[in-house]
């Protein structure tokens, strides 16, 4: 697959964030702006990986089409990552 400039900016900006919480860290800010930082960089992953598996069924999907072959494998297989992810 190959990720788009979006995606890629997407997870440089989650990388951003982390940091930021590392360093509030480390200067021992109150947990709960800790927590409340962390559950944003876990929600912002969560978006991007429903992005990146989204993206990748619609590009298998088409490819599946174009050959004649059956999508509901990969329908499946995408539904079974979206679970693991969680």
């Amino acid at each position: 697959m190959k990720y788009d400039k979006n995606t890629i900016n997407r997870l440089k900006r989650l990388q951003g964030q982390l940091n930021g919480v590392l360093k509030m860290m480390e200067e021992e800010k109150d947990c709960r702006e800790v927590v409340t930082q962390l559950s944003a960089s876990r929600s912002g992953i969560e978006r991007l990986i429903g992005v990146i598996v989204s993206e990748n069924l619609a590009e298998c999907v088409k490819e599946n089409v174009k050959n004649n072959e059956d999508t509901d494998e990969l329908v499946k297989e995408a539904v079974n990552l979206l679970i693991k992810s969680r």
